[in-house]
């Protein structure tokens, strides 16, 4: 049965102009038509000419709402302009799923273009491919492709089959490629704008990978991963981890023990004494007989000493004075609004959880877990205990792979498949260890003081780009042996769940920019700086203001609908306790410190994969239509964009008028 859609009412604000609501109205009178046939809007500033709006920037509302619509058409909303609203209704979650793939690819391509057409990105682009002198020879980003033509003849010659390929791991720092004279990180961005998805930083950690051919004299590129700081709250994902708040107390009530009981007395102690407690004593929020017996005036004290100092931040802190502290000075960042507000909160909890459930862990057994059990109240302290544990350390032992592919002519040999399980290998998580063994920004700012966090990873999880599947993470096993693990153990991309489809990946850079300046126009109180522990998903709070500013239903708005499929990589057996610090020793799958363990994978890769599509004629077919003769055709050059040439705006589009 076909799911009926919701129907969202959407008109400016009240006080808005009447030249505003007449703007808005024409261009959701314009976007029926297009929505009822269901093409591509594309670009955005035809619209608004279309629309006959004019010094839209002057008119913050109208902005906002104009490119919010327009991205809603985009994917594939309907709506019905009414004299005083348009009524708009989302895509049905049952459409179908090859013309949904469809089109989101052709918006993604478009928006890809769009940003390989800008200036900067160009030059960026040309000057990879400009010829430099590096030594003695003159050389080019095109030398680190490699011709489709050398590489299926090498593959086919039983002479040099055996070592046609030889793939390795290059952690990408700020160091330059010794073949070439590039910067590792502009190799990597170059081919990062192959992708058919706009290229765009991630906030938080992020290390970037290139898989690299050894076979070859300047060690082409084979493809590219990124391990990058996770998603806070995936559903699916900590359910199948076993962490998820209410699953792991079922866990505890089910099986109490002293260790159990242990580690939730623990958490409770390092939550209070990882915190700056000077100034809270010296301006009188916190009396030292307040830490030895809580009272529910002392939290009172500090929750509202919260709330102040956060408002301060929101609204007299200035992003350079908080970017001007020096990155170590951790007793002046945590004196900073931002951070004081953070630690008054944090023990307010911190003397709430001791009040109501600290008698039942003194001293910590099974008994008095049990006895917590009982007492709802105690109950509700435990859930915040454990949600406050998962939450500080799903940044540090759990990362997402938000980048994951291989370069032609390589992908047609399912090379991706190999940039996979590369990118969970040892040497990755090595490196990544080794980057992260530093003092926490965040927790160290809360103390006053260097604080650790845990570096090993548990766990890598990613995405299909589309709902329909993927080619590239179907089927991706291999034996823990290959990374030095256990012969009878499989490791590899199992398949989690759906995710659902909330985020605001819909939204262009547009409509982002136009949410973000309405708030403070219309005098929000609350301001997001994306300053690192502010908290979670910047773009994402940026839009929820947006859309609050102009009395738009957020929840609604933020369900893109565009639904993938969820995979994860566990790398430990003791996932769900040793990503939640209930064990202190992470039991790996594979042996993080295993010699040559990329060769070891290559040749997993090269006998599972890539010989067997290498016997066959259309594979070599399909490399060898990638060569390096002048001019250069080959699908792991950037695809500029004509100079002077508009964009498609996709076939069947309304012609407008300007």
């Amino acid at each position: 049965m076909k799911e009926k859609a919701a129907l969202l009412p959407l008109s400016l604000p009240a006080d808005a102009s009447r030249q505003e609501r007449q703007g808005f109205a024409r261009l959701c009178t314009l976007l029926e038509s297009v929505a009822a046939e269901g093409k591509d809007v594309g670009d955005h500033e035809r619209w608004i000419r279309a629309a006959k709006i004019t010094r839209l920037y002057e008119q913050p509302m109208l902005a906002a709402a104009a490119h919010c619509v327009i991205d809603l058409v985009d994917q594939g909303w309907t709506v019905k302009a009414e004299r005083s609203k348009a009524v708009f209704a989302p895509p049905s979650a049952h459409g179908d799923r090859a013309t949904e793939k469809a089109r989101i690819r052709r918006q993604e391509l478009l928006r890809r273009d769009e940003q390989l057409n800008r200036s900067s990105v160009r030059r960026f682009v040309e000057g990879m491919e400009r010829t430099h002198e590096h030594g003695d020879r003159l050389v080019s980003v095109f030398n680190l492709m490699r011709d489709g033509r050398e590489l299926a003849d090498a593959l086919q010659d039983a002479a040099t089959a055996a070592d046609a390929i030889k793939p390795y791991v290059q952690v990408v720092d700020s160091s330059t490629c010794e073949r070439t004279g590039f910067k590792l990180h502009d190799i990597w961005r170059y081919f990062r704008h192959t992708w058919s998805n706009a290229y765009a930083t991630v906030p938080g950690r992020s290390m970037p990978i290139l898989i690299r051919d050894a076979a070859t004299e300047f060690h082409t590129v084979i493809g590219l991963a990124a391990i990058s700081s996770p998603i806070v709250q995936i559903a699916e994902r900590d359910r199948w981890m076993g962490w998820e708040t209410d699953q792991f107390l079922a866990h505890l009530r089910a099986e109490p023990t002293d260790d159990g009981a242990s580690w939730l007395a623990q958490r409770i102690e390092a939550q209070r004494s990882e915190i700056y407690l000077d100034d809270l004593l010296r301006d009188g929020v916190l009396q030292p007989t307040d830490l030895v017996t809580p009272t529910p005036e002392a939290v009172a004290r500090l929750r509202d000493d919260a709330e102040r100092h956060r408002q301060r931040h929101h609204q007299t802190t200035t992003i350079r004075e908080v970017r001007n502290i020096g990155r170590n000075a951790w007793v002046e960042r945590a004196k900073s609004d931002l951070f004081r507000g953070k630690r008054s909160a944090v023990l307010a909890d911190a003397l709430e959880i001791e009040t109501l459930l600290g008698a039942y862990l003194s001293p910590p057994t099974a008994e008095g877990l049990t006895k917590a059990f009982s007492d709802p109240k105690a109950r509700t302290q435990m859930r915040r205990v454990v949600r406050r544990a998962r939450g500080e350390r799903v940044g540090t032992v759990i990362a997402d792979l938000t980048v994951c592919g291989a370069v032609a002519p390589y992908s047609a040999l399912a090379a991706g498949k190999l940039v996979g399980a590369l990118a969970v290998s040892p040497p990755v998580i090595t490196a990544y260890r080794e980057k992260y063994a530093r003092p926490s920004e965040i927790a160290s700012a809360m103390a006053g003081r260097p604080i650790m966090r845990e570096p090993r990873l548990s766990f890598v999880g990613t995405t299909s780009l589309y709902g329909t599947g993927s080619s590239q993470y179907n089927r991706l096993f291999w034996p823990a042996e290959v990374m030095g693990g256990d012969s009878a153990t499989r490791m590899g991309f199992h398949e989690l769940g759906r995710s659902r489809s909330f985020g605001t990946s819909h939204f262009s850079e547009e409509t982002v920019d136009a949410l973000t300046r309405l708030p403070a126009l219309r005098g929000s109180l609350v301001r997001v700086n994306s300053l690192f522990g502010e908290g979670v998903s910047p773009r994402l709070r940026k839009v929820r203001l947006g859309l609050a500013a102009l009395g738009w239903p957020a929840n609604e708005l933020l369900r893109h609908g565009r639904e993938r499929i969820l995979y994860g990589v566990p790398l430990v057996e003791n996932l769900r306790d040793y990503s939640l610090g209930v064990d202190g020793e992470p039991q790996y799958l594979l042996d993080p410190e295993l010699p040559d363990a990329d060769a070891k994978v290559a040749e997993w890769w090269l006998e599972r994969w890539c010989r067997p599509r290498a016997r066959r004629e259309e594979v070599l077919a399909a490399m060898r239509a990638h060569r390096l003769v002048r001019p250069v055709e080959h699908g792991a050059r950037v695809p500029l964009p004509p100079r002077g040439v508009e964009l498609p705006v996709g076939e069947g589009m309304l012609p407008l008028a300007d």
